[in-house]
């Protein structure tokens, strides 16, 4: 990923920042898409992995990002709302200073080049934002150039043979006339269809 193909990241830490603030303290022992994952450790695991992407901009490497995001179940701190929207806000200024997206850095206890950084971050955020909308309850639209920069990821994720097939879980085969978002998180591992158990009961 070259200078020229760098954007900003600010339009879809906005939508996560927006959906996160919108779920009350009654949602987070809520199930999520993310097995495993109530609402609370989704937005443990958000606010983790903003905090680290953003410190893999900076070059700013150590325990942030030198964790593997799998070592334990997420935990939520208990000041989440005041973290989380600030950590978002200033991961996107981050990736704004155009050497955040040159050279090496090191995220999830990886090495890798800071472009490909750049790409896990904003997939993160989009797949992680559509988690969080349905598992609450929220209307979703992501960043038009997010969720193309997302989907493009995905699909060379699991284009790659080495990989197995996508890199969060088996592909969810969906058809090629469907929305771009729905072709995103089926490449996710993820059922687009997907609803609360609570709502499917109903």
């Amino acid at each position: 990923m070259t200078e020229s193909t760098t954007f900003d990241l600010g339009p879809q830490t906005r939508v996560v920042a927006r959906l996160a603030a919108a779920v009350p303290d009654t949602r987070l022992a809520d199930p999520t898409p993310c097995p495993d994952y109530a609402v609370r450790n989704l937005l443990g695991h958000l606010t983790g992995l903003v905090v680290a992407f953003r410190d893999a901009a900076r070059k700013d490497l150590g325990p942030t990002t030198s964790t593997a995001p799998d070592t334990a179940l997420p935990s939520l701190p208990a000041d989440w709302r005041e973290v989380l929207p600030q950590a978002l806000d200033e991961l996107a200024e981050a990736w704004r200073d155009p050497s955040a997206w040159t050279g090496m850095t090191r995220a999830g206890g990886l090495d890798l080049p800071a472009e490909i950084a750049a790409a896990v971050a904003v997939d993160e955020l989009v797949i992680h934002g559509w988690d969080l909308a349905r598992a609450t309850g929220q209307e979703y639209t992501p960043d038009a150039t997010a969720l193309g920069a997302s989907h493009a990821f995905l699909l060379a994720a699991a284009e790659d043979e080495s990989r197995g097939g996508g890199i969060f879980g088996a592909v969810v085969p969906i058809p090629d006339d469907a929305p771009l978002l729905d072709r995103a998180v089926g490449l996710s591992g993820r059922d687009p269809n997907w609803t609360p158990p609570a709502a499917r009961d109903r």
